[in-house]
Formats: C-alpha cells, structure tokens, sequence
C-alpha cells in the first residue's frame, strides 16, 4: 500500500461534515471542495516549504516543526484541546503567515475569491496542524528507517539545531507526498 499524500490526510482527517462546511463556503458541492482543498493544501505546504527554504538554521519554521513533534501534553495542559494544538502554537502562527499569499494564489489559479480562500484556510488550519502532529507521531514511530544524515533515537523528536538532515528531513517527513 502506498502513502497517502499530505492532501488526502487532510482530507481524511477534515471528515465529512467539515467538507460540507467548506462547500457551503464556496457555494459548491463536496468534489469541488475537495478540489479546493487539495489545491488549498498543496500550496500552504509550498508555501512552508519556500518559507523554510529563505530562513537560517534558527528559522520560525524550524522552530514550529520541532514544537509539532514534541509529544502532545499531557492532563491539565490539554484542556485546550488535542493537546494544546487548537491553540495553535508556532506552527499556527506559521500558517497564518503564509495564509495570504497561498489565498491570493489559490485565488489565481482557481478563479475563487481570496477573501473565500482565507476562510477556507481559517477552517484547514486546525486540522493541518492535527495531520502534521500525526505525521511527525508516525515519522517517530518508523524511527527505525535511516535518514539522510542518521536517523533519531527511537522515539526521538529529530532536535531542532540538528545538523543531521534536520529541517528537510522533518519538513519532508511531514509533509512528504505533498502535492505543489
């Protein structure tokens, strides 16, 4: 069986109800959403990675990655919700940066207004940060698989000033099979 690509977890992990929000936002049925969602998605993960890509060794996007595959909190800290995650954190903040210029993108390329883009996004982003939590989760389960540079101990989150593949190997690990 074959991974599934960055945009079908997103679309897995969105579940139907969502989907029905999302059309009703582009006054369009479930297959037109999902369309707007996989090109939604497949530019925010462009847009990580072009950002990532203009940032040093210290960068926000490395940063937010680490922060994503820490371990989600445990007890009281989870009130917040799956961990703390619908509170956004780094990677949230990430996100929303990159979020006009994917909607004014998305916007080109679809003919859809930007302004609906970014609601569009506003409702992804939640559940982007749920799929990139459960990749990196995933990404430390299979730690065992060599990465470019030595893989992490079992169960280790690669560290954030890591020179062993560090920031592309966890982007890629992330995002891997996303769609551009």
């Amino acid at each position: 069986m074959s991974e599934s690509s960055f945009q079908d977890d997103v679309l897995g992990e969105l579940g139907d109800e969502k989907l029905t929000e999302i059309a009703g936002l582009l006054g369009t049925d479930t297959d037109g959403a999902r369309a707007a969602v996989d090109e939604t998605v497949g530019a925010m993960a462009g847009g990580l990675q072009e950002k990532a890509a203009g940032e040093g060794e210290d960068g926000e996007v490395r940063q937010a990655l680490a922060e994503v595959a820490e371990p989600p909190l445990q007890g009281v800290a989870t009130l917040g919700g799956l961990g703390g995650l619908l509170s956004g954190g780094m990677m949230a903040g990430v996100l929303a940066k990159v979020s006009k210029p994917v909607a004014n993108a998305v916007a080109k390329k679809t003919g859809i207004p930007a302004a609906t883009v970014s609601r569009v996004i506003e409702v992804l982003i939640p559940v982007v940060l749920a799929v990139f939590a459960k990749r990196a989760a995933k990404g430390k389960a299979g730690a065992g698989a060599p990465a470019a540079g030595g893989a992490p101990a079992p169960g280790a989150a690669p560290a954030a000033g890591s020179d062993g593949g560090g920031l592309g190997d966890l982007l890629g690990q992330i995002l891997g099979g996303a769609k551009k």
